[in-house]
């Protein structure tokens, strides 16, 4: 006669008892630690809630003087990246950058994409420069801007920008429509 693997199980389980709850209250003890981890987290949110500009100005890796800045998001169709990388969009606001310090630049740049952003204006052009003043230390600027620009949700791509709009020293940019603009379309296709 062959046993079977329910048969086994129950025999196995014939002396255990039930438990008489089946819930566990732990002790969390606060150490110094994590105290302070907590207080320092406090301290950064609110030097975030003082600044709404979230784009963080850690060391980037610093590209060449002369390459090309391309960043595409999931969602943006492949016939709509070539027309930006092509100039093939109205340019509708410029921002120069040239020259600036570094936390000025990054101060500009969030301002003005944000009021680009506010104000429906979907394709802009930043000229940031190569840098090739900066002997030491070229492309800050230009690596910067790259970076900052993957971090605002509203861009959906950037391409670096044909030699008659300033070449490798400037960048295509074309952000996402508002919700203002997006309320404004579904109401019109929607009384079709």
């Amino acid at each position: 006669m062959s046993v079977s693997d329910f048969d086994l199980f129950l025999s196995s389980m014939e002396d255990v008892k039930p438990l008489n709850h089946d819930t566990v209250k732990l002790k969390h003890v606060k150490t110094a630690s994590s105290l302070s981890q907590q207080e320092k987290r406090k301290a950064a949110e609110a030097a975030l809630s003082l600044d709404e500009n979230y784009l963080r100005s850690e060391l980037v890796e610093l590209l060449p003087p002369d390459s090309l800045l391309s960043y595409k998001n999931a969602g943006v169709q492949d016939g709509v990246f070539k027309n930006l990388r092509l100039a093939k969009y109205q340019v509708d606001a410029t921002l120069d950058l040239h020259g600036q310090p570094l936390k000025s630049a990054r101060k500009s740049l969030f301002n003005f994409i944000y009021d680009c952003h506010t104000r429906n204006i979907r394709v802009i052009l930043i000229r940031h420069g190569i840098g090739i003043k900066n002997k030491k230390t070229p492309g800050i600027l230009k690596s910067y801007t790259n970076k900052w620009l993957q971090e605002l949700d509203c861009v959906l791509a950037f391409h670096t920008a044909l030699k008659h709009h300033g070449g490798i020293g400037a960048t295509y940019v074309l952000l996402k429509k508002s919700e203002e603009k997006k309320h404004e379309n579904r109401e019109r296709h929607a009384k079709r």
